[in-house]
């Protein structure tokens, strides 16, 4: 006999009667029907052979053959139940872990120097690795386990995966201190005369920017473009060009480059900033752990 000759459904019924003896109380235990109960008693009767139980005054009595199945049939019953209902471990404290996460450039700037601080403190075995958040491959990528995490503005990221928000902000002009607009202030007029370097962040959701420009009908004086964000703080410390960047970039390099930042005078929509992760890491309890950390950590 093969497993697919059975309904496993039948040998729960015969490990509670081996258990209960009654009918009655069989199909309370199971929540079903007694009908359904002597049904499923005698299917299993027909498939093994035996009469497997006897009625008697005292109850359901197994058969010597009923008997001999007993240990058996109830080990492998109690093992997949343990199986099934097993809650994996993780203790963060001990653990040598490695995780990866995929961010941009900006969020390796302004998450991970908290982000490493925190896990010194409470998990300083786990190392972390990061791996750029393109979604044209980010997908297969976190889909098959390579990528534990995604943090930034993945708009393309939708089905089969989970979010939660860290924060909204919005998009700002970074200049030098000594730029002409830190006297005169930032204008329309004056955003359109200045000259810009333009980031283009190929395969993230920041290549709106430009779009939400043009809409505008702006038309950008473009002097240079460049694929990421990394050296934008040295460019505009050492240029009189303006740069359009989130204000979470911001927010990390203007006392390191003494910057200064201002409104954008074009309105660019606001992005959303989220950690995420693939369904097949939804309760995964490592995953779960980190992601509720830089939650804690970043959320705002």
């Amino acid at each position: 006999m093969e497993l697919q000759d059975i309904d496993l459904n039948l040998l729960v019924v015969f490990n509670e009667l081996l258990r209960q003896r009654r009918v009655s109380a069989v199909a309370t235990s199971l929540g079903i029907s007694q009908p359904a109960i002597s049904n499923a008693l005698n299917r299993l009767r027909k498939v093994l052979g035996d009469e497997l139980f006897l009625r008697t005054s005292k109850g359901m009595v197994p058969t010597p053959f009923a008997e001999t199945l007993a240990e058996p049939i109830g080990y492998a019953l109690g093992t997949i139940h343990n199986t099934l209902n097993v809650t994996p471990e993780f203790d963060p404290a001990s653990t040598s872990r490695a995780f990866t996460i995929a961010m941009t450039d900006i969020g390796e700037i302004y998450f991970l120097p908290g982000l490493m601080k925190r896990l010194a403190l409470v998990a300083p075995g786990i190392t972390i690795s990061t791996v750029r958040d393109q979604s044209d491959t980010l997908r297969d990528e976190m889909e098959r386990g390579a990528v534990d995490l995604a943090i930034g503005f993945l708009p393309d990221l939708k089905t089969a995966f989970f979010q939660r928000r860290l924060f909204r902000q919005r998009y700002v002009c970074l200049f030098r201190k000594g730029h002409p607009f830190a006297e005169s202030g930032l204008t329309m007029k004056s955003f359109l005369n200045a000259e810009h370097v333009s980031i283009i962040a190929e395969g993230t959701g920041h290549g709106m920017v430009d779009t939400a420009i043009q809409r505008a009908g702006v038309q950008r004086n473009v002097r240079l473009r460049v694929p990421h964000f990394v050296a934008v703080g040295h460019i505009v410390q050492e240029t009189d060009l303006i740069a359009v960047v989130p204000e979470a970039y911001a927010a990390r390099t203007l006392a390191p480059f003494d910057l200064l930042s201002a409104p954008c005078p074009v309105r660019i929509p606001d992005i959303t900033v989220n950690v995420l992760w693939h369904a097949r890491n939804h309760r995964e309890p490592s995953n779960q752990w980190l992601r509720q950390l830089v939650f804690d950590e970043f959320a705002v």
